[in-house]
């Protein structure tokens, strides 16, 4: 088999609706388990750890105490923002249940779904 029949091969409607099953189950999985490390008890000792460390740093390099303050509440935000995006989509944020996410979701399965017709029907023309 050669290698552009090998690709076309991998790209066959079954081929892809397997690869999207699989990304659609593991994906969430995955994104509950880091939900679980990042909003740890531990996980919230180390992030005041880090805060504490970048604040030290941030004063022995010689910025005002005002700057420092500021910069190290950034620094935290950063980590909100993450957990934040992480806690949306553990919910199924990204097209799943949300108004308009639900909307968007249900119009990216239908392009994907007719995409994968199209290919099916395109393969039967072929034969």
């Amino acid at each position: 088999m050669t290698h552009e029949e090998r690709k076309d091969k991998q790209m066959e409607p079954e081929n892809i609706k397997e690869i999207l099953k699989v990304v659609s189950t593991e994906i969430p999985t995955m994104i509950k388990s880091i939900l679980t490390s990042v909003f740890s008890e531990e996980a919230g000792r180390n992030m005041g750890k880090a805060a504490a460390a970048y604040y030290k740093e941030l004063k022995d390099g010689g910025l005002p105490d005002q700057v420092a303050v500021k910069l190290t509440e950034e620094y935290m935000r950063t980590f909100t923002s993450i957990g934040d995006m992480l806690k949306s989509a553990g919910r199924g944020g990204w097209g799943r249940g949300h108004g308009e996410d639900d909307e968007i979701g249900r119009e990216i399965e239908k392009r994907i779904h007719n995409k994968l017709r199209k290919g099916a029907d395109d393969e039967e023309e072929d034969e």
